[in-house]
């Protein structure tokens, strides 16, 4: 069963809810809905009894409506399954504290009613904006060690292009290219936070025992289960983040029904599998441009709050994406100020780390959005 707190103040959710439901609810700022899907037919008391009229079936989802006061009475008050009760109030609970987590990585502390930025460093030679620029060791430290002089929070390497259409490079290749760079960071910048990019759970131990920080796995653990215990083995924090199809081919037809609640699933389901283990400090990230159309990204961004009733931070790489130049008619070397734009709309609806190639801006934007939290 996964749980799900949705803005149905949204009108465009309002009505996507009321099409599955065919509720007659009234449409106000500050309506909400709890919805509770995959429910197993044993768990309610009784299939046929009658519930608040705030409350709607469909199949095996159940979706409970009003303002966060009406829902927190309506739960305590309705004969609900004790399990559905749970499952309800931890929606609620993830969305209301999501601004009061914390995590210490590294001897780095991050309080997540601030925002923090990633600066990307791309040791490829095909990556689709800047591949090839920092491909050697020097010119790949030298880019890195000017990100975090002027701000940046977390460095996050990676060693194989995962642009639409790559091809993939040897695991050989792919440790060559980041292992000695991390080493290198961290000989003259010690405390720097560094995120690995990749699938291989060899990879991701060859960074970790090198000093970095954080897995980001674009797979969210699905290539390479076994990246899930090597976090877990070096007390790695990890960025979960959801795709469809593998990066080659995964732009040719993707489909969905309704993409974030497609989304949502996964990530609940690959978030309890890194939780199960143990694996603390854990980020969320809903793939943006990853197996997605343009008006997927689209609903993703604009429900992008829905998401913090998963309980996690979330990451967001927009940078230069081919959505951003689609609406714009713009190359990818022209994105940097429209990207820039999205990562502030996106910091309003819960985002919390950035991730980004021009690391100037995204310093700025961190540090705007930080003063309006601290004033």
């Amino acid at each position: 069963m996964i749980s799900q707190l949705i803005n149905l103040s949204n009108d465009k959710s309002f009505k996507l809810y009321k099409e599955k439901y065919n509720y007659s609810l009234l449409l106000f700022h500050g309506l909400y809905g709890i919805e509770l899907r995959n429910i197993s037919s044993d768990i309610f008391q009784k299939r046929d009894e009658k519930f608040s009229p705030d409350i709607f079936l469909k199949n095996n989802d159940l979706l409970i409506t009003g303002s966060i006061r009406d829902l927190l009475n309506t739960i305590s008050t309705t004969n609900l399954n004790h399990e559905l009760k749970s499952e309800a109030l931890k929606a609620i609970q993830n969305f209301e504290k999501y601004e009061t987590i914390k995590f210490s990585i590294g001897k780095k502390q991050f309080d997540f009613r601030f925002a923090y930025s990633m600066g990307i460093l791309n040791v490829t030679p095909d990556s689709f904006s800047d591949g090839g620029k920092y491909f050697d060791q020097n010119s790949a430290t030298n880019y890195a060690l000017k990100m975090i002089d002027a701000g940046i929070d977390i460095i996050d390497i990676g060693g194989e292009s995962t642009r639409p259409g790559s091809e993939p490079v040897t695991e050989e290749e792919e440790i060559n290219r980041v292992v000695q760079v991390i080493k290198n960071i961290l000989s003259d910048k010690p405390e720097t936070v560094i995120s690995i990019d990749t699938t291989r759970a060899n990879v991701a131990r060859k960074a970790l025992d090198s000093g970095a920080k954080i897995v980001n796995d674009i797979s969210g653990g699905t290539f390479e289960p076994e990246i899930f215990n090597v976090a877990k083995e070096f007390d790695a924090a990890m960025i979960i983040m959801h795709i469809k199809g593998k990066p080659k081919t995964m732009q040719e037809s993707p489909k969905y029904e309704n993409v974030v609640t497609e989304v949502y699933d996964f990530l609940s389901k690959q978030v309890e599998s890194a939780d199960s283990i143990g694996i603390n400090n854990i980020f969320i990230d809903p793939g943006i441009g990853f197996g997605k159309r343009l008006e997927d990204n689209l609903k993703l961004l604009e429900r992008l709050d829905d998401f913090k009733s998963l309980g996690y931070p979330i990451v967001l790489g927009l940078s230069r994406k081919s959505f951003i130049g689609n609406i714009l008619n713009l190359p990818v070397d022209e994105r940097d100020d429209a990207s820039n734009a999205m990562n502030a709309i996106s910091l309003s609806k819960g985002a919390r780390v950035i991730r980004t190639h021009n690391f100037k801006q995204a310093v700025e934007t961190c540090k705007l959005f930080n003063s309006l939290v601290i004033n």
